[in-house]
């Protein structure tokens, strides 16, 4: 086949002087061919004829018209639709294999009268000018911590400039969650960009009383560090553009780094923790350079961070013990019952503030309509009426471990009635002994298959020595003969 190269050839041989037959010879092409492509001007790349012809017959040349008349009116139906379509209405016409075809000739057809597309506009960013953070979930990420599901959010801080980001740990789209994002990555950055971009923030306003309430909030922590706040048009996710595209890509490395690591458990919160800062360093690795140009332009970091907690005042610990916050119930010690007690609502734990003393840190709930008892904090008196315990509202949270459940089962049935008394003298040890002292002898217990006494359950918490090893638990061969037998008297059949 002729090419450019040797047409050019050709003609840089006949403008030395050379004769057509010699120059052709040279260039390794028939005179004919040379004298054609003289006479022409033109080399082959020029005069390669376009295939615009149909090769076979277009099996949907007679229905064309009715498949443009459906894609008109409804621009979102897809060939495959169409096509089960035309089977339904053409019994026998079109045969699965000619899918294809129909496919191609929408696709051009969208690509010459459809609707126009999305444009995405390219921004242009300054070094040090604009920083956005999003809320994003993690829930189809599958992260297990000692074999539960943790069920969690990630806040993604992110730089546009130089795609620079982090992120922190979060259970919710709260004021206090937003807070501590935002001062974690801004210390982590060691420094202030001029502009924070959000979304409208929507869910966090809902889970704040008032609108006004979290407006206040929100201006004060920005007046703080001295950023001017921005929020995208309502429903425009793409004006949020840049962490929007970071959601996918950080989410999208978290699961190959899994995959490499071959898990996705973790014994810790902690640990889950260090792993997620390891892999944004990771990241940010091939944004050095730029990531050097903004922080020359950050403004400084306050001298300490600002306090990240939602003070709510006055409220009156009830009969029960418990206090209401945030659409949930926690228990306090039972001294405070009928107090007023202040609360401080941290993004994941709660202060509780008496006469100006923080007296208890709970760990705080997700969700609403939750609730979190403490045995310590009841069980002086819960010891003292043990028939209140069988039916009482909470009495899930009354098994520390799932050995104390197992215990409590052992003694019910053993004991009836009387079982749920002892197994409180458990509960009370567990309070003012060690609970894991008292959850390691039960462990011991059940796999002895020991009975459980409150009186060998405290003679070994008190005891100095070394609880002895479980028994070593055998299992037989099996014979698989069994199995064959039980198959050939069946019929071998299922």
């Amino acid at each position: 086949m002729v090419n450019d190269k040797q047409i050019r050839r050709l003609k840089l041989l006949m403008n030395e002087g050379k004769n057509l037959k010699e120059a052709s010879v040279k260039a390794g092409l028939d005179e004919k061919t040379a004298r054609k492509y003289i006479k022409m001007g033109k080399s082959p790349n020029e005069i390669v004829i376009e295939h615009n012809w149909r090769t076979r017959e277009d099996p949907f040349e007679d229905v064309w018209e009715e498949i443009e008349n459906l894609l008109s009116e409804n621009t979102g139906l897809e060939a495959k639709t169409i096509f089960e379509y035309f089977q339904r209405v053409y019994p026998g016409k079109y045969m699965d294999g000619q899918l294809r075809t129909l496919q191609r000739r929408i696709k051009i057809w969208r690509g010459i009268n459809g609707p126009s597309k999305e444009v995405y506009f390219e921004q242009e960013y300054i070094a040090g000018e604009l920083c956005q953070s999003d809320f994003t979930r993690m829930k189809k990420i599958g992260i297990t911590i000692q074999g539960q599901e943790f069920e969690h959010m990630v806040y993604h801080f992110v730089l546009p400039y130089s795609n620079w980001e982090t992120g922190s740990i979060c259970f919710s789209e709260s004021f206090e969650s937003l807070s501590e994002g935002l001062q974690n990555a801004l210390f982590e950055l060691g420094g202030v960009p001029k502009e924070h971009q959000t979304d409208r923030l929507s869910a966090a306003v809902h889970n704040t009383k008032k609108t006004e309430e979290f407006t206040e909030r929100y201006e004060g922590l920005l007046k703080y560090y001295g950023i001017k706040g921005k929020k995208i048009q309502a429903g425009k996710a793409n004006e949020n553009g840049d962490v929007e595209q970071r959601h996918y890509r950080f989410k999208k490395a978290l699961e190959q780094s899994l995959m490499l690591r071959g898990s996705k458990e973790f014994t810790s919160r902690e640990e889950y923790e260090s792993y997620l800062k390891r892999l944004f360093k990771q990241l940010n690795t091939g944004r050095r350079e730029r990531f050097k140009e903004e922080l020359k332009t950050l403004r400084c970091l306050p001298e300490k961070r600002m306090d990240m907690h939602n003070k709510i005042k006055g409220i009156r610990v009830s009969q029960g013990s418990t206090i209401r916050v945030k659409h949930n119930t926690y228990s306090v010690h039972s001294r405070l019952i009928g107090e007023l007690i202040t609360v401080l609502l941290y993004s994941t734990y709660l202060e509780i503030w008496y006469a100006q003393k923080c007296v208890e840190i709970i760990p705080r709930l997700r969700g609403e309509n939750k609730h979190y008892i403490q045995y310590r904090h009841i069980i002086d008196w819960l010891i003292r009426k043990p028939g209140a315990f069988a039916n009482y509202r909470y009495r899930h949270d009354l098994f520390p471990t799932h050995r104390f459940r197992m215990a409590y089962d052992a003694v019910k049935e053993n004991h009836g009635i009387e079982g749920d008394k002892k197994y409180l003298k458990i509960l009370y040890l567990a309070a003012y002994e060690s609970e894991d002292a008292v959850d390691k002898v039960l462990e011991y217990l059940i796999k002895n298959e020991e009975s459980i006494t409150v009186e060998k359950v405290e003679t070994l918490v008190k005891s100095t020595q070394q609880l002895p090893c479980a028994k070593d638990i055998s299992i037989k061969n099996v014979d698989i003969k069994a199995y064959d037998e039980l198959l050939s008297c069946s019929g071998g059949g299922m």
